[in-house]
């Protein structure tokens, strides 16, 4: 089965502790090491720019509405995704949880429609 692995973090605690010494370099080797960890489960995925660079689109009416930043005001953002191939739900939570955000923000699992 596969699922999507939504990664939510606190945007601004991230972007504070990857803008110190070494900051970047750890955050990237945690991420590295989960992944390898995880090894071909991993099918897809990336990192995002930070949601002060989104925009969220709505149409209303007919008309089209956009508006700079994330959908919702929220202490953790969308900050990446990955796919997983997992045989069981069970599975996909035991890899979820050993990522490094879970620590401190939030993993969401999401099966993918088939």
């Amino acid at each position: 089965m596969r699922y999507a692995v939504l990664f939510y973090a606190h945007e601004q605690a991230m972007m504070e502790s990857m803008g110190s010494p070494g900051g970047v370099d750890e955050h990237v080797s945690a991420f590295a090491s989960w992944s390898r960890d995880v090894g071909e489960r991993l099918t897809g995925g990336a990192p995002l720019a930070p949601s002060p660079t989104a925009t969220t689109v709505r149409v209303r009416n007919g008309d089209i509405i956009t508006t700079d930043g994330p959908f919702a005001e929220t202490k953790e953002v969308l900050a990446g995704f990955q796919v997983l191939e997992a045989g069981d739900l069970d599975e996909a939570i035991e890899i979820a949880a050993r990522n490094p955000i879970a620590g401190s923000g939030a993993v969401e699992l999401r099966p993918i429609a088939e």
